[in-house]
């Protein structure tokens, strides 16, 4: 049943699936528990995440639980072949390769949707797309599901304020076990691990201009800092700017901040971040990539048409001549730089995400039928659960409010 590149490349993969396991103790202790427990017994789970170990290690955790598992890619770039094989080894459903041609991640996308899930597990919002537009068949089989996503859940509110939303989606991303560690610490440590793998060149001491200052922007800034650049902001939101200000970067425009820059990391979720305009600024060798979900936020449609030359510098780094005779370079073709260049987030991080988003998928099984809302927050349950279990492995204790103490807080006349 599974669509992958080779079943012979699985060894490699069952290697980085141990290694993950090792270093994720949250998910150890959910799949002892979802063994015993079978909290997906009879559930069919598709889910769509960039095809790396750790999200493996996800879709086995899971399948202890009892679920039957349909995973495809949320990336051409990211799938890697031998964890896809390893997957498939342990018997689940796969169907995704690295390289896919966008009719071929479609394709999979679809086949991994063409068995009645009834949980989705979506990272940027191909999967509940393609069910409300293409596959409206399979809607009637579908629980709830849950985006890990900044840019999914743009898209799932913006379906919900248009009334378009079929079923609950539960917002994993906005949890706060997950966007203040996986987008600050793991998009900061993981975008500079694929920056640095590819390029072999020094930050310290060049210009970074990191376009938006959410929690992603926040820790590809801190990062940069950390490695000794000098670093740029750009912002649309006036609150985030003077943020970034006070944090003590630089703020300016981006086409101000092009003139500049040495690296450019667009971290938006917005298309046309970096443009035409901002090309012909550029320095000579000023380099660019992309750590937001789509390949929207740098122009590179329009970067191809208007160079005069293009070639391939090295893997994952092309290069462009521009009509004045500037040389700009692009990793990873403008897709997420952490995993099209990279082996994405650090094990400890996605461990605490992903055991949000076992817990999440767990809930909406338990509560089938009596969710109202179609947007819906993580229980803050489960995001204490996450924490408190975090703490536990890491052998950090905190206070408890005494009796006393909770009186006091509770008095409304105080």
């Amino acid at each position: 049943m599974s669509i992958i590149r080779d079943i012979d490349l699985a060894p490699s993969g069952e290697n980085k699936i141990e290694w993950v396991k090792r270093n994720c103790p949250l998910l150890r202790s959910l799949e002892e528990d979802f063994s015993q427990t079978q909290p997906f017994k009879g559930i069919r789970i598709a889910l769509s995440i960039h095809l790396e170990a750790k999200t493996a290690y996800l879709c086995k955790v899971l399948a202890a639980g009892g679920a039957e598992m349909f995973v495809t890619g949320s990336n051409p770039l990211s799938t890697q072949d031998d964890v896809a094989a390893a997957l498939v080894k342990a018997g689940l459903n796969v169907f995704a390769w690295h390289g896919a041609t966008d009719e071929e991640y479609n394709a999979h996308i679809k086949e991994a949707l063409s068995h009645h899930a009834n949980i989705i597990i979506d990272d940027g919002g191909d999967l509940v797309h393609m069910l409300h537009t293409e596959m409206q068949d399979e809607l009637q089989y579908v629980i709830g599901g849950c985006e890990e996503t900044t840019t999914g859940i743009v898209r799932l509110t913006a379906m919900d304020n248009a009334g378009q939303l079929r079923f609950p989606m539960v917002k994993v991303n906005n949890a706060d076990c997950k966007h203040l560690f996986d987008n600050r610490y793991g998009t900061g440590q993981s975008v500079w691990d694929g920056i640095n793998r590819t390029t072999n060149l020094i930050v310290a001491g060049k210009n970074v201009v990191v376009a938006g200052y959410g929690w992603c922007g926040k820790g590809v800034a801190m990062r940069a800092k950390g490695l000794g650049a000098k670093v740029v902001v750009t912002e649309i939101d006036p609150i985030k700017a003077i943020e970034a200000y006070m944090d003590g970067f630089e703020v300016m425009p981006m086409n101000e901040a092009a003139k500049i820059g040495d690296f450019f990391v667009t971290v938006t979720g917005c298309n046309g971040v970096i443009t035409e305009p901002d090309f012909m600024v550029m320095k000579e060798g000023a380099i660019l990539c992309n750590a937001g979900h789509f390949d929207v936020e740098i122009d590179m449609k329009r970067l191809r048409e208007i160079a005069v030359e293009a070639r391939e510098m090295r893997n994952n780094i092309m290069g462009y001549t521009l009509p004045n005779g500037t040389h700009v370079y692009v990793l990873a073709e403008g897709r997420l730089v952490n995993l099209a260049a990279g082996d994405g987030h650090p094990a400890e991080i996605m461990d605490m995400s992903f055991a949000i988003q076992a817990l999440s998928a767990k809930y909406l099984v338990e509560h089938q039928g009596t969710l109202t809302e179609k947007l819906i927050d993580v229980p803050r349950e489960v995001d204490l659960e996450v924490a408190n279990r975090k703490l536990a492995f890491l052998g950090i204790q905190i206070d408890t409010l005494t009796p006393e103490q909770e009186a006091y807080l509770n008095n409304s006349t105080i």
